[in-house]
């Protein structure tokens, strides 16, 4: 018995540490939720393929195409998400590590943005350059 819990130990202390760094959820590895973070650059964002993989900051990034995987591994700051994939305005206004959301996205001076929900992404697009101020300011404590 105490030999699973300290697995089970184990399992959660290595994930809350991969955690900070990316959001991949519980019971994921993916970051962005498989979405192919290349494409919202383009405007439309798509799901990943496992066949267009690479792993970055200790989560799987997966893309729709060669082509975006490369674009990616010449460049993973320009297009991995911010904060981590965490939500924006979390990071911003309560320094709080929230799920990022595919789905509630701008790619702002040519960064990706995540935020938690359609409310959230609305309080965030009433000062999207003040939160990301913020943000930034919050992310670098961490």
């Amino acid at each position: 018995m105490s030999r699973l819990l300290l697995l089970i130990s184990l399992f959660f202390s290595s994930f809350a540490i991969a955690s900070d760094d990316i959001y991949t959820g519980f019971f994921s590895n993916k970051a962005v939720s498989g979405y192919d973070t290349v494409s919202f650059h383009d405007g439309n964002p798509v799901e990943g393929k496992s066949s267009f993989k690479t792993e970055y900051k200790g989560a799987d990034w997966l893309f729709s195409s060669q082509a975006n995987l490369d674009k990616f591994l010449a460049d993973p700051d320009k297009y991995a998400t911010q904060y981590g994939g965490y939500c924006a305005w979390a990071i911003a206004e309560k320094d709080d590590l929230a799920p990022g959301d595919p789905d509630h996205w701008k790619v702002v001076d040519g960064k990706l943005y995540l935020n938690y929900d359609n409310d959230i992404q609305n309080k965030w697009n009433a000062d999207i350059p003040g939160f990301i101020e913020l943000g930034d300011d919050n992310w670098a404590k961490r």
